[in-house]
């Protein structure tokens, strides 16, 4: 019997113990600064070495801007072009670029997903009639000419946050699912705003 009870004692002991150092280990985590806390780090980008390229007035760099290479790049300037085109200034330039990253990373996509096997080009539109044909679609400048024209025509979008304005262009399933890249392409924009030829 008394084997018994040093046996418990010691069993018990070792479970207060265990759940003293879980709740230090608790306590101490929720009481770490948040930049001590430990994050992934990303490897930095690395672009080719090329020579400046013109869009329009554009001077768009190797890169990398925001992560991004001249290829992609070269994408961000065709939509500041179609933006500017229509009087449209860099805020919502940032909009239309930040949307093209959340649909396609900058890339000239041709092909869709699941939710849209007919989705083609920077900004995945559908083939239902409302964004020309396959050919604009596929054309960075016509693409994004048409994503602005729709924003534009939206009562009230200069008050929507820039997740909400392209969600109500685009009607996403998700109405925050752009916000994670609105700072990327604020930087995009002004990179590229800041080579543009006077």
């Amino acid at each position: 019997m008394r084997r018994v009870l040093i046996a418990a004692s010691i069993v018990f002991c070792a479970a207060v113990l265990a759940l003293v150092v879980a709740l230090v280990m608790v306590v101490s985590s929720l009481a770490a600064p948040r930049d001590q806390v430990a994050r992934p780090v990303t490897p930095p980008v690395t672009c080719p070495a090329v020579d400046p390229v013109m869009v329009g007035d554009i001077e768009v760099p190797a890169g990398p801007v925001a992560g991004y290479c001249q290829d992609r790049l070269i994408n961000a300037a065709w939509i500041m072009q179609a933006a500017r085109a229509q009087g449209i200034g860099e805020h919502t330039q940032a909009i239309g670029v930040m949307t093209a990253m959340g649909e396609s990373s900058l890339r000239n996509i041709d092909h869709g997903d699941a939710v849209g096997p007919d989705s083609r080009g920077l900004f995945q539109q559908r083939d239902n009639g409302a964004w020309g044909t396959y050919a604009e679609r596929m054309d960075p400048y016509s693409a994004a000419t048409r994503f602005f024209s729709k924003l534009v025509a939206i009562p009230g979008w200069k008050e929507l946050s820039p997740t909400e304005a392209a969600h109500a262009v685009q009607i996403n399933d998700d109405p925050d699912h752009y916000a994670r890249w609105f700072p990327e392409a604020e930087q995009v924009v002004a990179a590229l705003s800041g080579s543009t030829s006077p």
